[in-house]
C-alpha cells in the first residue's frame, strides 16, 4: 500500500475507526490546495497516539471528515531536551524553531536577554511553524513553544535537576566535555543573542551548578547556526543519534 501524500496534524484523539472532523483551514489545504476528494488516503497525527492512515469521508469547503484505518507509525517520542534561545529577525528565528523540531527538541523556549534583538515574539504563529515542520519531516510529536521570557526570571526558578549546554565562545573541546557527561536526563541547550550575553548573565550561568559550558569551535557562529550546531553535538553525543 502506498504511502499517503498529505501528514496533517490534529488535535482529536486518534483511533481504529475514529472519525476526525476536519476544520476550514484543513479542509481549504485538502480539498482546494491538494485537491483530494473523498476516498483519499491521508496521513492524520496528534503528538500523542502516533501516525494514524485515515481516509477522507466527506470533503467541503467549510468542514469533511477523516476516519482512522490503521497505525502508520508508532509514537516517538524525543529525549528531553529544551532549547532556549533569544529571539532574532523573523525569518531566522523560523528556522531555529523548525530545525529544533527536525533534530528533535521537546521543548522549544525563547528568552529575553539583555542582548536580545526582539522584544516580543507571536508565540500561536511560532508553535503553527513547529506544527508545519513535524508534518513535512514525519515527526509524531510536535514540541510546545513558550512565550517569550526573561532569561532572569527563567534561571531563578530553574530545576536542579535539569543540566544546560551553554555555547560559550570562551570554552574548549565542546565533544570532550559532553562526553564527560552522563547520558540520559533532563538537558536544556541555551544559545545566546547574536550581541553575546552581558557579563552580568555570564558571571550567573557560571555560578550555576546546572550549566555546562562548551565550546562550538574556533569560528564565529550567527545564532540560528549555532542553535543547529549544538543540537547536533547533543544528539550525536548524548542524545538518541548514538
Amino acid at each position: 500500500m502506498s504511502e499517503p501524500k498529505v501528514r496533517l496534524y490534529v488535535e482529536q484523539s486518534l483511533g481504529a475507526g475514529q472519525a476526525i472532523a476536519l476544520g476550514p483551514e484543513q479542509s481549504h489545504y485538502l480539498f482546494s490546495v491538494m485537491r483530494l476528494a473523498v476516498g483519499a488516503e491521508v496521513a492524520l497525527f496528534n503528538g500523542r497516539d502516533g501516525e494514524w492512515r485515515a481516509q477522507v469521508e466527506a470533503a467541503g469547503k467549510r468542514g469533511g471528515i477523516a476516519r482512522c484505518a490503521d497505525q502508520s507509525r508508532p509514537q516517538r517520542l524525543p529525549p528531553d531536551l529544551w532549547l532556549l534561545f533569544a529571539p532574532i529577525k523573523k525569518a531566522r528565528t523560523d528556522f531555529i524553531v523548525e530545525k529544533a523540531v527536525e533534530m528533535g527538541s521537546a521543548r522549544i523556549q525563547p528568552v529575553q536577554t539583555r542582548h536580545t534583538n526582539s522584544e516580543r515574539i507571536r508565540q500561536d504563529r511560532l508553535q503553527a511553524h513547529a506544527v508545519e515542520a513535524a508534518e513535512q519531516c514525519e515527526a509524531t510529536f510536535v514540541p510546545p513553544v513558550a512565550d517569550l521570557i526573561a532569561l532572569d526570571r527563567l534561571l531563578a526558578n530553574w530545576p536542579q535537576d535539569r543540566r544546560i549546554l551553554w555555547a560559550d565562545e570562551t570554552q574548549t573541546s565542546a565533544r570532550t566535555t559532553l562526553q564527560a557527561q552522563e547520558r540520559g536526563g533532563k538537558w536544556a541547550i541555551l544559545i545566546g543573542p547574536e550581541g553575546g550575553f552581558s557579563q552580568d548573565e555570564q558571571t550567573r550561568l557560571r555560578a550555576m551548578v546546572q550549566v555546562v559550558p562548551v565550546s562550538l569551535g574556533p569560528r564565529i557562529l550567527r545564532a540560528d547556526t549555532a542553535a543547529v550546531a549544538a543540537l547536533t553535538l547533543w544528539q550525536a553525543t548524548l542524545g538518541d543519534w548514538v
